[in-house]
């Protein structure tokens, strides 16, 4: 740990404003990015597909490769330096071409790969277990705050200004991400000569299990549920992020009640949220196709969106020591980012063959049959609880 451990209210002041700051700037690339790509420069399903696929890629480059192997102080000095990097790259997308977008998506995706997995380090840094898990759960509160006030933000600016326009308007987001990038604290590195078992902990199975049961539907989502909208509905590119909004509205109220009741069993969240996914899908897949319901299945998908990081970052903090957490927290990004990887450019191939709401389907039993192999794991998270309870007791 520091020399000084932080306290609750430091973590709180420097978590939110920087989670906020790049998530916010962050979403909105991901979801602008499609529709540029698709009415400005004309790409297919497939290239939009792949051009989503390319920025998850280079996060996981990112986060796996790079950041999961840098000392602290040269963690320390690459995190404030992608700081710097991100600041001066958001308003560049501005004047992006058919050609320069990919590397501009290449590039921010590596540089959102340093930055993301080092605040989950840093707001799991606190010792007392019930604050280090507030503070997890108010950091990705953070998260679907910015989910509605990025959404929000640019569908009042799409009202007035073009899509390329929006990039310049988020750039005070990415200049205050690097100036707070200065003030994140690292923690030290484990120096007992072993290596940290990443993989075979149930704790990080049981985070990466979960997170698979919504990141395949969000992916999908996040690369083609507004193009479906603005095709089927033909509503306005202000209505399509809009509609975003709102589906991050329910993912925020669920992560508040988190934050408030901080989770003890997870295996009742985690299958309750899996649950809500199934009913949201069918909402989208099965019943008829209309803006309200179409709506509705967004408010619902956005419960499980608030309630499955959070439980995942939770499972880690319980099962690995803090100097272990930077490189379990750098692997489960990086896992994340493969999920966004494989799910668009497997998905846009698919959804010009079978459609939108047919892939949807299709992708129902795979959850339902995550949330049988979730149960296998999360039982030796669950049962940290009681040890603690043991220990308090005597």
């Amino acid at each position: 740990m520091q020399k000084k451990d932080i306290t609750f209210l430091h973590a709180l002041l420097i978590i939110i404003p920087l989670t906020i700051a790049i998530r916010a700037s962050n979403n909105m690339l991901m979801t602008t990015i499609p529709l540029v790509t698709k009415y400005i420069f004309n790409f297919s399903e497939s290239e939009i597909g792949i051009i989503s696929a390319l920025t998850s890629l280079f996060t996981f480059i990112g986060s796996g490769v790079i950041n999961s192997r840098l000392k602290r102080d040269m963690r320390k000095k690459v995190f404030r330096a992608s700081g710097i990097v991100y600041a001066i790259l958001l308003p560049i997308f501005y004047f992006a071409s058919p050609i320069t977008i990919w590397v501009l998506s290449a590039l921010a995706g590596i540089v959102l790969g340093i930055l993301m997995p080092n605040i989950i380090t840093y707001a799991g840094l606190l010792k007392d277990r019930r604050q280090r898990e507030r503070v997890l759960s108010i950091y990705t509160l953070a998260l679907s705050a910015s989910l509605v006030i990025g959404p929000a933000i640019e569908s009042w600016i799409l009202n007035y200004f073009s899509l390329l326009e929006v990039f310049l308007f988020f750039a005070p987001f990415s200049i205050l991400s690097g100036i707070m990038s200065f003030f994140v604290d690292f923690p030290e590195e484990r120096n007992d000569g072993k290596k940290t078992k990443v993989f075979e902990n149930p704790g990080f199975i049981t985070a990466v299990i979960n997170i698979l049961t919504y990141n395949i539907v969000f992916s999908i989502l996040l690369a083609f549920a507004g193009i479906y909208a603005k095709s089927t509905f033909n509503i306005s590119y202000s209505s399509v992020t809009l509609i975003f909004s709102a589906f991050s509205l329910t993912s925020f109220l669920s992560r508040l009640y988190l934050s408030i009741r901080p989770a003890e069993r997870l295996w009742y969240y985690m299958s309750f949220a899996i649950s809500i996914t199934t009913l949201g899908l069918v909402f989208i897949s099965v019943l008829p196709s209309n803006l309200v319901l179409f709506t509705v299945a967004l408010l619902l998908l956005g419960i499980p969106h608030g309630i499955t990081y959070p439980l995942s970052i939770i499972s880690i903090s319980r099962t690995f020591l803090p100097e272990e957490r930077n490189e379990a927290n750098s692997i489960f990004f990086a896992i994340m980012m493969l999920i966004g990887i494989v799910t668009p450019t497997i998905s846009g191939f698919v959804i010009e063959i079978i459609g939108f709401r047919t892939t949807l389907t299709f992708i129902i039993p795979i959850i339902l049959s995550l949330l049988v192999l979730l149960r296998r794991y999360v039982k030796y998270v669950d049962t940290q609880i009681d040890k603690t309870y043991k220990s308090i007791a005597k």
